[in-house]
């Protein structure tokens, strides 16, 4: 900051609020767009709906066909820290954009599954998502979120709760559109049907995403020299909090992560049909975008303790109404889905604000990526742990009862965090790149 700047007078709270959203709002937009159809939510959404035909064709166990995402998530995970690591030096726009582009075209790739029988054909398939958390992590809340803290700062909740949107506009709109495409052209084909998210993502990305010029970023998050502030990774490492922050978010998506990839199976063996389903995901994405918003605005206004456990605990509720039973009527399942997504829609929020409140923006990206491991580890390992419960005894009910308390114990662990710090240290100067996109 200038003298100059420093000697205006300071603008109202209203005024604050209306700057960084006036400011801000279409890189919010193309960011939220790039969410939605990037490599977080769409494999996520897609692969419970592949179970029955995937089985029809090869006659592959449950565990086989969600193996993927595993593989996915485990390799996405791995180099979350990477690709936020370029995102810090490199720049969002850039890292964001190509990986897009890489994920809609390997995503549409896996249609080239061949046909047949014998282990060729799965080895081709797991190959092919192989590479696709190969490049897709670039276009996930790592990236994305570290250019709207850099907009917001005052507003950061409401804002990453905006953002992260795009994971509960895809539950509602992915699965519907993933289930008419394999009934109408199979499964091979929904591949590529869905990777036509991410290309209208790219387009939308490359006219409107860009990080702000060092003048247009909120004070809170700079130095007097202009510089933006906060602790190194090596730092974060050697702080208490990001280990509570990193066992709650594994506890977190262990318990969800298969609950979630498996919710049509599990509602199935409940007796509701795969259209039924898919409307309860799309409820379930529902309920991701009430936890995003609310926990949002709920973040910029209190401790985020207060806010975190007791909304990291509604799941609880999900398992008991799910476990047991050959049936489950159309209201307690939608009940399940709602408060199932509520929380995943809290968490998720919860990762990207309190990388930037308790470590700051310096080294955001490759901080973020070390937290978003748990997340990316755990949600792959997650689907197997249930898949190999159900293989084993041919119910979910042994994971769910599991899962009631990891999320009780998950959103604990946040209670012991403390205040959030008052300042952080200046990183020094930054790296010195074009800021394109729009104005």
């Amino acid at each position: 900051m200038t003298d100059t700047k420093a000697a205006s007078p300071a603008p109202s709270e209203p005024e604050r609020e209306r700057g960084e959203f006036s400011a801000g709002w279409k890189v919010l937009l193309a960011g939220l767009l790039g969410v939605m159809c990037g490599a977080s939510p769409i494999p996520y959404n897609i692969i419970g709906f592949t179970a029955e035909p995937l089985a029809a064709e090869f006659g592959w166990s449950q565990t086989q066909i969600v193996l993927p995402i595993t593989i996915f998530g485990v390799i996405a995970s791995l180099l979350a820290p990477v690709f936020g690591g370029l995102a810090d030096r490199f720049g969002v726009r850039p890292v964001a954009l190509w990986s897009l582009f890489a994920f809609a075209a390997s995503f549409a790739a896996i249609a080239l599954t061949p046909r047949g029988e014998g282990e060729t054909v799965i080895i081709i398939y797991y190959a092919l998502w192989i590479v696709v958390g190969l490049v897709g992590i670039g276009s996930t809340p790592v990236t994305w979120s570290r250019a709207i803290n850099l907009w917001f700062f005052k507003n950061r909740g409401l804002a990453l709760g905006i953002l992260l949107l795009g994971t509960s506009l895809a539950a509602m709109i992915v699965p519907q559109v993933a289930v008419r495409a394999i009934d109408a052209y199979g499964w091979r084909a929904m591949f590529a049907v869905v990777a036509l998210f991410p290309v209208a993502a790219l387009v939308v990305g490359y006219f409107l995403f860009r990080e702000p010029r060092p003048e247009e970023r909120p004070a809170a998050i700079t130095s007097a020299s202009g510089s933006l502030t906060g602790v190194s990774l090596s730092a974060a490492l050697r702080d208490y909090r990001f280990y509570l922050i990193w066992l709650s978010i594994a506890f977190i998506a262990l318990s969800f992560g298969g609950a979630f990839i498996n919710m049509p199976r599990i509602l199935s063996l409940k007796g509701l049909d795969a259209g039924t389903a898919a409307t309860i995901m799309g409820i379930l994405g529902m309920g991701i975008f009430a936890g995003r918003i609310i926990t949002g605005f709920l973040l910029d206004r209190f401790w985020q303790g207060f806010v975190a456990f007791p909304l990291l605990c509604l799941p609880a509720i999900s398992c008991i109404i799910l476990i047991g039973g050959d049936s489950v009527s159309f209201a307690l399942a939608a009940t399940a889905g709602f408060l199932l997504g509520f929380a995943a829609g809290a968490e998720s929020d919860l990762i990207a604000y309190l990388t930037g409140r308790y470590f700051g923006m310096a080294h955001y990206g490759k901080v973020y990526g070390m937290l978003y491991m748990p997340f990316g580890l755990m949600s792959a390992a997650s689907p197997i742990v249930y898949a190999q419960v159900f293989d084993r005894t041919g119910s979910f009910d042994g994971a769910l009862e599991w899962a009631l308390f990891g999320f009780v114990i998950g959103g604990g662990l946040l209670l012991f965090l403390g205040k959030y710090p008052g300042s952080f240290p200046d990183a020094g100067p930054e790296p010195s790149r074009a800021v394109a996109g729009a104005a």
